[in-house]
């Protein structure tokens, strides 16, 4: 299996995962608002949230993609801001809802199609990004666990990981997880979710990069530096993701078992189906 060499030190522990009550969630996000703020405005009750986003339009619109790192202080990093004239007709995508300096912020992968016509994906920058037409979106809103973006010595990039949350959870039914760099993310999901007790688990999407990607029908996307998310699913039925690369390219499908490792970070939540 591919791997790749992170700055700094590799934790022992390989995955952060923390028991959690989801409840499921679905309806669209107003036109006329800033995607984050239209994210954030479902928090009220809840402390973090996991969806798929389907459908609508983003105008204006800023995004980045991957590139390769300018220095030794990252394995990859991120390319300059683009800013589509006349937005973007969102395809699909995926989103984890945290918090950051103490206030709301995500982390959003997806694909869309350009009002040139060209078909792009990458990393939605929240700041800069407004819903133009009703964005679908469909996951989980999480009681006692959160994610927040906090600094990570292993990549050097300030990441989402879960960390307990401030309101009582009740029965747990949910795990919210980070998975670190160089493993499957396949196995290390099914790996949580035997661990959890989990007969069977659904995944409401998840958000991260792959160190390429290597599919189930024998496609293989070669550049090591990725934005990917993963589609809703259960576990039993291979993963299929979508992303794009460090070379524009993207890519879409099921993912092979035991072949696609995680290159920074991937930001999930595993339900109890």
């Amino acid at each position: 299996m591919r791997r790749i060499a992170q700055p700094g030190p590799a934790p022992a522990e390989r995955a952060i995962a923390l028991p959690c009550a989801a409840r499921r969630i679905a309806l669209d996000l107003p036109a006329g608002t800033r995607l984050l703020d239209a994210l954030a405005a479902l928090l009220e009750g809840a402390e973090s949230g996991s969806f798929a986003l389907t459908g609508g339009a983003l105008q204006p619109f800023g995004y980045v993609m991957p590139a390769p790192s300018p220095d030794a202080a990252h394995a990859a990093f991120y390319s300059a801001p683009h800013r589509p004239p006349g937005g973007a007709a969102w395809e699909r995508g995926a989103v984890t809802l945290g918090w950051r300096d103490g206030a709301p912020f995500f982390h959003a992968h997806g694909l869309w199609r350009e009002a040139g016509g060209a078909r792009r994906g990458g990393h939605v920058l929240p700041e800069e990004s407004v819903i133009a037409a009703p964005i679908r979106a469909e996951g989980v809103l999480l009681r006692g666990a959160r994610f927040e973006a906090v600094p990570d010595a292993e990549t050097g990039f300030t990441l989402f990981e879960p960390r307990p949350g401030r309101l009582a959870p009740g029965a747990a039914n949910a795990l919210a997880l980070r998975l670190r760099p160089n493993q499957d993310v396949t196995e290390a999901l099914r790996g949580l979710a035997r661990g959890a007790g989990f007969a069977r688990a659904a995944l409401p999407g998840a958000v991260g990069s792959l160190i390429g990607a290597r599919f189930a029908d024998g496609r293989v996307s070669e550049p090591f530096a990725t934005e990917a998310f993963l589609e809703p699913g259960g576990l039993g039925a291979p993963l299929r993701a979508g992303l794009v690369d460090m070379e524009g390219g993207l890519a879409e499908g099921a993912l092979t078992p035991g072949e696609n490792p995680v290159l920074m970070t991937l930001e999930a939540v595993l339900l109890a189906a």
